[in-house]
């Protein structure tokens, strides 16, 4: 239940005022947020148990849920392999069925520390409590900045205490409340506290649903995730790789997949350009000053790579002459776009001034998170920087918003939802004015609300510097993935001193508009890439069209007919290989070509062509000119067929 808006567990005893009827008490349901959270943490309990029922030497790390799921990170002397994921399984299905109560109790620091003796991670968890969610991920779930608890797993028929767990809670009534909706998926190593100087752990991956009917529709969606990856159909239709002589997290794009990359980059400049966006170019690379001005060394100082020091002058003796500087590539493209802004004087009349950029950046990812597209070390941002006055925020953010559901419908991205992240009501967590943020926070809202989308509201998860939007999108199969965001600064203008003459002539400080619209290129592209499982639309395929010869001979026929579609810029092909026709439409089938276009002699006496389809579909007899038509029109229309 949520009670004043905390969640707690059911045994807690309320007061006469706390009722579901004043509003203070609400019901929390097993396939809720909260309750799906709730019911996947108490499973990595039940793991937790059964590892050091069956390995009692185990150490315990950390086990709270994630999306789908839940971890648990365990120091062991020997990995876990597939086989003890088995078995860990059958010993779970066990604590499950005995049906141990999960109990609550509060503890102090003291009793902590003696219970939980044997268990070294804790005892440092114990340690951290007060600032846990910096500590380490996951740490919340288990200490926090008020009292400490530990969760006893009783067993029902004798009461006697089965296993114990430091722990914040809620927990589900009983174990058997998890049923058979559960499985673990796989193992992998992690670091303690997420950094690599500590020990490397054990980390048990499983998810739980609140049936075994959930759990298997999950299951399928895996399967089918796993057909549409986008790292193997990267691999298949040869669009882009990694390879190892240029290191982890950088990748290298292929001429197929450089087709599509431009087409998009292309596709979104036009329509940039049309909002009255204008573009500009800046460096990878900079001087620390400019990133301690933005303060990026300090907030974000492990997600920059280390410096590169430049412009030492030493004489013929090895004495310094000239003291060095030290180089960053560069983790953001905004400070470099607030330069350019400060280059000269501006006026009311001058904004907003909207700066686009398809800018590449650089994070030091750690290894074990990188994924793909969608983790890398380098990537590009289709980053947009606005500055505004206070009078146009609401008007210029709608236009954002606007803009951004628009271009995304363009490739095909429908299922849309929003979430507001607003400022916590702690004011040492923010910076700013509170006028300002009320007015910021409720100019968003109302954006947000306009656009007719489901908005969630998130208290206390905005940035320091402002108020955000993001906008989240599902996939073909059912994932969600966050795309745009659109965040306001008052953090930057202030740091940076930024200043425009007001129509009274005073001076006053814009506000920044932070908009990334694909976030990065490059997980933009992998997202479209597993939604469409590599089928692109028709504008954005590599190889729009092939011809297939029936024989030799019939090839000039079909070279006539792709110089035509070259004309009106259709990417055309017409396969001349000495492979057999029907492994020529396989292996095209396979490159996932939206048209093939056959030619026999009844063709061409008539002057016509066999459309060939992905789906292995085929219209036979279509006039050529009909047929370039048809292409065209699919082209344009951005078609998906």
């Amino acid at each position: 239940m949520r009670v004043d808006g905390e969640l707690q567990d059911l045994a807690r005893e309320l007061t006469e005022t706390q009722t579901v009827e004043s509003g203070t008490v609400e019901p929390v349901t097993i396939d809720s947020p909260d309750g799906l959270d709730i019911l996947r943490h108490s499973a990595a309990h039940v793991l937790a148990q059964a590892v050091q029922r069956v390995n009692p030497e185990a150490r315990l790390g950390i086990g709270p849920p994630i999306q789908d799921g839940f971890y648990y990170d365990f120091d062991v002397a020997e990995a876990f392999s597939s086989d003890d994921l088995k078995a860990l399984e059958k010993e779970m299905q066990r604590i499950v069925k005995a049906g141990q109560r999960f109990v609550r109790r509060v503890v102090t620091d003291d009793e902590a520390r003696a219970e939980l003796a044997d268990e070294p991670y804790k005892l440092e968890l114990i340690g951290l409590k007060g600032g846990a969610e910096s500590a380490a991920e996951g740490a919340s779930v288990e200490v926090g900045a008020g009292e400490l608890t530990i969760y006893d797993n009783v067993d029902p028929k004798t009461g006697e205490v089965a296993w114990k767990d430091l722990c914040r809670g809620p927990h589900l009534p009983s174990t058997r409340l998890i049923q058979n909706g559960f499985a673990l998926t796989r193992v992998a190593g992690a670091y303690w506290r997420g950094k690599t100087e500590l020990p490397q752990l054990q980390r048990i991956y499983g998810t739980a649903w609140p049936t075994k009917d959930e759990l298997r529709a999950y299951q399928q969606r895996l399967e089918e995730a796993a057909k549409r990856d986008h790292r193997k159909l990267g691999r298949e239709l040869d669009l882009f790789s990694f390879p190892d002589e240029i290191g982890s997290g950088l990748s290298v794009w292929h001429p197929r997949g450089g087709i599509v990359r431009g087409e998009m980059e292309q596709h979104a400049r036009r329509r940039h350009i049309e909002q009255g966006y204008s573009y500009v170019y800046t460096p990878h690379i900079t001087k620390r000053d400019l990133f301690e001005t933005s303060n990026h060394l300090v907030t974000y100082a492990d997600g920059i790579w280390p410096p590169i020091h430049m412009d030492e002058e030493r004489d013929e003796a090895g004495n310094i002459t000239k003291q060095g500087v030290d180089y960053y590539l560069k983790p953001m493209n905004c400070p470099m776009h607030i330069l350019i802004y400060k280059e000269r004087s501006r006026s009311y009349r001058d904004l907003p001034l909207r700066l686009a950029e398809n800018g590449t950046v650089y994070r030091n990812e750690l290894s074990g998170a990188l994924h793909g597209l969608t983790r890398v070390r380098g990537f590009t941002q289709d980053d947009a920087h606005l500055f505004v006055t206070p009078e146009q925020l609401e008007e210029e953010t709608t236009k954002v918003l606007e803009f951004v559901l628009s271009l995304l419908s363009d490739f095909g991205l429908t299922d849309f939802r929003l979430e507001l992240s607003m400022r916590d009501d702690e004011k040492s967590k923010w910076i700013g004015d509170e006028a300002i943020w009320e007015t910021a926070t409720d100019a968003l809202r109302r954006v947000a609300r306009a656009s007719g989308l489901d908005v969630v509201e998130e208290p206390g998860e905005a940035a320091f510097y402002g108020p955000k939007i993001d906008l989240k999108v599902t996939d073909a199969i059912g994932r969600s993935w966050q795309l745009s965001t659109v965040q306001l600064d008052f953090n930057l203008p202030e740091r940076f001193e930024l200043e425009y003459t007001a129509a009274d002539g005073s001076k006053q400080r814009p506000i920044m508009i932070h908009r990334a619209l694909f976030g990065s290129i490059e997980r933009f592209f992998a997202i479209l890439l597993e939604h469409y499982a590599g089928a692109f639309p028709v504008w954005l395929a590599p190889v729009q069209v092939v011809g297939v010869p029936v024989a030799e001979n019939f090839a000039d026929y079909l070279d006539e007919i792709a110089a035509k579609l070259r004309a009106k810029g259709v990417r055309v092909e017409v396969d001349r290989s000495d492979e057999r026709m029907q492994k020529k439409i396989r292996n095209h089938t396979l490159m996932k070509v939206p048209f093939q276009l056959i030619a026999g002699a009844t063709d061409k006496e008539a002057g016509s062509v066999s459309f060939r389809f992905r789906d292995g579909t085929q219209d036979n007899g279509v006039p050529v000119d009909e047929a370039i038509a048809r292409i065209v029109e699919a082209v344009e229309t951005k078609a998906h067929v």
